[in-house]
């Protein structure tokens, strides 16, 4: 794959504050894209992010705003259009709050959806017609194998990113035509701090066929690669990262 492949096109990368939302920011840096880093919660941690980048020759500006909030979603489009064309979302924030659904409170339901689903929506559709008049993009979803098998005490998590593979296939259809594909990732357990304090060793050896937790690197390759020209063909697909879970 060619290392420059991206080299002006530009990317957003959603929740690129975590472990894997910097791995993918850095790999589509090293293929030459002008990122713009969102966070929320860490700002800090996505600032000493850009700065990273900017420090290794690639381009990064920062962006912080609250995915639940349509004004907040509005006015950072608005400002992230100003200098053209978004042609890469990379769409990975998402939370996690974890309860069996008998006793899950109203507030867990909403909020996870809020921002792994609804946050899709708020950052994606205004970002949407200006990419398609340029007849080139990339829309990549972070889901989750959650998603794929289930997982006790995330159905609230499950739901939200079931409904977002469902709208990568049906958003896929509609873009086809202008040379923007849409696909989805469904990362198994991958080595972060939350994974490292719900898992040990000896627990993703007995579940996962690999024997290993995956690394944040290798999720950022496959995002990668479907953000290059060469996955042009490539498109409507939710592609399980899983080490065979």
């Amino acid at each position: 794959m060619n290392e420059l492949a991206l080299q002006g096109k530009r990317a957003l990368v959603t929740g690129a504050s975590g472990a894997l939302g910097s791995a993918i920011a850095r790999r589509l840096a090293a293929m030459g894209a002008p990122l713009v880093l969102h966070a929320n919660t860490h700002p800090d941690a996505v600032r000493a992010l850009a700065d990273e980048i900017r420090a290794a020759g690639g381009q990064a500006a920062v962006e912080v705003f609250d995915l639940t909030s349509d004004d907040a979603c509005r006015a950072a489009c608005e400002r992230l259009l100003q200098p053209g064309a978004v042609q890469i979302i990379v769409n990975n924030a998402g939370i996690h709050d974890d309860a069996v659904f008998a006793g899950m409170r109203p507030a867990q339901w909403q909020h996870v959806i809020d921002v792994s689903l609804n946050g899709f929506y708020r950052v994606t559709q205004p970002l949407l017609l200006p990419m398609l008049r340029t007849r080139w993009g990339r829309i990549v979803n972070i889901g989750s194998v959650s998603a794929l098998r289930g997982n006790r005490g995330q159905v609230n998590y499950a739901a939200a990113k079931g409904a977002l593979d469902s709208a990568t296939r049906a958003l896929a259809l509609e873009v086809a035509s202008r040379g923007v594909t849409v696909n989805a990732v469904a990362p198994g357990i991958i080595a972060s701090p939350m994974a490292d304090a719900a898992f040990d060793a000896a627990r993703i050896a007995q579940l996962v066929p690999l024997q290993r937790a995956g690394t944040p690197e290798e999720v950022a390759a496959l995002v990668g690669f479907l953000c290059s020209p060469e996955a042009g063909y490539i498109t409507g697909q939710v592609v399980p990262i899983t080490g065979g879970l």
